[in-house]
């Protein structure tokens, strides 16, 4: 866990207890030891966060404080709630685990007065046909886009023909309950999108892509949009 988040999250674990919380309750709970947790405390402190205590009494948490400029009204944290929600009914373990990392951060930033609304959440994500397996992994997927790498991919169609084509992936797109993978393919020539259900092996294959005006996703985006509006 990188440190900058290590401190979100003891910011948010103090200001969840209402009596003192010893170092070694917090070495406890984030698999870290004491002096690591002196050290975090006393940055935290020096950074201006009223955190009250000291090495072998505890720590308190002004239940106050929360961290500037990151503020939501009550539908806002709504409308978080329910697009984490929707990531853990329909992604992969990797990707909810970071969604649920998120909505701890949200929590930590939050000011006193709605701190009870998460708990009072009224809209949500609920799974209304079974998902559609697929065997490549998500979550890699997700960072070849991010990192621009050209994938080969071995895929199958609706018909049960095989063919491997090497694509720039763009984006994934989810039409309940199947992911779509945005992609440019090179053996097309033009846009195409394949189901991950139908994808039989996908591989980074080195290669970085560059960012061409005509080849990239908002050059896809325009292209939808103009064939929306034509219908």
């Amino acid at each position: 866990m990188r440190r900058a988040d290590r401190l979100m999250k003891i910011t948010h674990f103090l200001r969840q207890h209402r009596q003192a919380v010893t170092a070694r309750q917090v070495a406890e709970h984030f698999s870290i030891c004491q002096r690591t947790v002196y050290r975090d405390i006393q940055c935290l402190m020096d950074s201006g966060v009223p955190i009250r205590g000291e090495a072998g009494v505890g720590y308190t948490i002004d239940k106050q404080y929360f961290m500037p400029p990151i503020a939501f009204d009550a539908d806002e944290l709504e409308a978080i709630a329910l697009g984490i929600s929707m990531v853990r009914q329909w992604t992969d373990q990797r990707f909810a685990d970071k969604a649920n990392s998120a909505l701890d951060k949200v929590q930590a930033v939050l000011p006193a007065s709605l701190q009870g609304e998460l708990q009072q959440i009224t809209t949500y994500a609920v799974p209304n046909r079974p998902a559609v397996p697929w065997s490549v992994n998500f979550s890699d997927l997700r960072e070849h886009i991010r990192k621009g790498q050209k994938i080969d991919l071995a895929y199958a169609d609706e018909r049960g023909q095989h063919t491997n084509r090497t694509v720039r992936p763009l984006a994934l797109l989810f039409f309940n309950p199947v992911w779509l993978l945005t992609t440019w393919c090179e053996l097309r020539q033009d846009f195409r999108n394949f189901r991950l259900d139908r994808m039989q092996k996908l591989t980074a294959n080195g290669d970085v892509f560059a960012d061409e005006a005509d080849k990239n996703l908002a050059a896809y985006l325009a292209l939808v949009k103009e064939c929306h509006d034509r219908a």
